[in-house]
């Protein structure tokens, strides 16, 4: 009987612990959003997706911008070494969840993600990871921070 209880609360312990771990279309949404509008080119509602002021950790240079000015900052800078670099079409295409974890009003999700884009005429990928750092508003989740982690792009064979 022992052995049975012990059973059936590692397995109720499993079950809680796979919940807490499941996807949350809530948390995911501002990120798919953002994403979305990111790859339209549409930086106002991109922008919207976030906190007003938010901390962002990307490979374009000066590579880190912080508050009220961060996004649209970092929206122009992007741009700029785009232009510089010969880059053009980009886009972002979402993977897989990867981890998230929610506690109360926060949460913490890293997505996979892979950049296309062209490079002075050659088309170029980078699989890499988005770790984003979320709140819960009134107005329901925002992104706080997130960070672009990724090897060099190459060129698609």
């Amino acid at each position: 009987m022992k052995s049975l209880l012990l059973g059936a609360a590692a397995l109720a312990a499993a079950s809680i612990s796979s919940a807490a771990m499941a996807a949350n279309a809530q948390v995911e949404a501002p990120i798919r959003q953002f994403i979305d509008a990111f790859n339209k080119g549409d930086m106002k509602t991109a922008a919207a997706t976030h906190l007003p002021s938010v901390t962002i950790v990307d490979e374009a240079r000066p590579f880190l911008w912080q508050g009220p000015t961060a996004f649209m900052g970092w929206a122009t800078d992007l741009t700029n070494d785009d232009k510089a670099d010969g880059v053009s079409g980009e886009a972002v295409a979402l993977g897989a969840l990867k981890r998230e974890v929610i506690s109360g009003d926060n949460a913490y999700a890293i997505m996979a993600v892979t950049y296309s884009f062209k490079k002075k005429g050659v088309a170029m990928h980078e699989p890499a990871q988005m770790t984003f750092a979320l709140k819960k508003t009134a107005a329901g989740w925002k992104i706080a921070a997130w960070t672009w982690t990724g090897p060099e792009p190459t060129p698609v064979k």
